[in-house]
C-alpha cells in the first residue's frame, strides 16, 4: 500500500479504533492519528474532559468516544451486538484497530493474587482485544482492508517473577496473532507489536510496587531515573508508522525496537 507524506495510505480513507485512549500511549495514538487526518473511535472507561486538547476534534465529528469498561465482557458483548462499530467504519478503505488498553496488576507471587483482579486482567488484556478483533474482522470482511495491532510487551516473550498474569495475558495476544495470521483472509493483517518501555501510568504502577512482589523493580526505577523510557508520543509514532507500512503483517510478532529506521 503506497503511503503519503503523512503516513496514511495515499488516496485512501483510513479510520482507527483505539482502546484505552484517554491517557498514556492511547492518548498519544489518538492525537497523532487525528493529526494524520485519520478519524478515531476511542473506547475506554472514561471520556476526555471538556478542556481536553481533543475537544475541537470531538466537536468536528472526526473523533468519536465510547465510554465502556472493557473488563466487563458482558457490556462489551452488548455494545458489539449493536451497529456502532459498523457505522464508524462505513465508507473506509482501511480500518486500524489498536488494542492498547491493558492492566499490569495483579503484581505479586501466585499465592498473593486476588481472584477478582486476575479475572479483570484476563478480561481486559485478553477477552476484550479478541472480541473487538473478531467483531471488526466480521464487519470489514469483503468491504475494506483491516489491520489489527495488539499492543504487546517484552513480558509476552520473557517470564518475570511477580508478573505471571501480565506475562500470560500478553503472551496470549502474541499467540492469537500467530493463529489469525494463518486464517485465509487476504484483506486482514495482524501483528502483536511491542512498543518498548514507555513512560506511562503503568510504569508508575510498577515502580509503586515492592521488591517482594516484583523482584525486578530496581531495574524499572533505574530506567526512569536514567531517562531510558520512551515517551508515549515517540512510541505512538512508531506504532502508527508500522501499522500503515507495506511491511505490516509480514510477521505476526514484532518489536518497534527491531524495526528498520524510516
Amino acid at each position: 500500500m503506497t503511503t503519503s507524506s503523512s503516513g496514511a495510505p495515499a488516496a485512501a480513507r483510513v479510520r482507527a479504533i483505539v482502546t484505552g485512549h484517554t491517557r498514556g500511549l492511547g492518548a498519544a495514538l489518538t492525537t497523532q492519528l487525528l493529526q494524520r487526518n485519520i478519524d478515531v473511535l476511542g473506547v475506554s472507561r472514561s471520556r476526555h474532559p471538556p478542556a481536553s486538547s481533543l475537544a475541537s476534534e470531538l466537536a468536528g465529528g472526526r473523533f468519536v468516544e465510547t465510554e465502556l469498561d472493557l473488563s466487563d465482557t458482558a457490556s462489551l458483548a452488548g455494545w458489539l451486538s449493536g451497529d456502532a462499530l459498523a457505522r464508524f467504519v462505513a465508507g473506509a478503505d482501511l480500518v486500524l484497530l489498536f488494542n492498547n488498553a491493558g492492566a499490569v496488576e495483579p503484581i505479586g507471587p501466585l499465592d498473593t493474587q486476588d481472584a477478582a483482579a486476575v479475572a479483570r486482567a484476563v478480561s481486559l488484556n485478553v477477552a476484550a482485544p479478541l472480541m473487538l478483533s473478531s467483531a471488526l474482522a466480521s464487519v470489514t470482511r469483503g468491504a475494506m482492508a483491516c489491520r489489527i495491532v495488539h499492543v504487546s510487551s517484552g513480558a509476552a516473550r520473557n517470564a518475570y517473577a511477580g508478573w505471571s498474569v501480565y506475562c500470560a495475558t500478553k503472551a496470549a495476544l502474541d499467540h492469537h496473532a500467530r493463529a489469525v495470521a494463518q486464517d485465509a483472509n487476504a484483506e486482514l493483517r495482524i501483528c502483536s507489536l511491542a512498543p518498548g518501555v514507555v513512560d506511562t501510568g503503568m510504569q508508575a504502577t510498577i515502580r509503586a510496587s515492592s521488591a517482594e512482589r516484583f523482584p525486578m523493580i530496581e531495574r524499572f526505577e533505574q530506567l526512569k531515573a536514567s531517562g531510558a523510557l520512551s515517551t508515549p508520543d515517540a512510541a505512538a509514532a512508531k506504532l502508527i508508522d508500522y501499522a500503515l507500512s507495506d511491511a505490516f503483517g509480514s510477521a505476526p510478532i514484532a518489536d518497534v525496537r527491531d524495526l528498520p529506521s524510516a
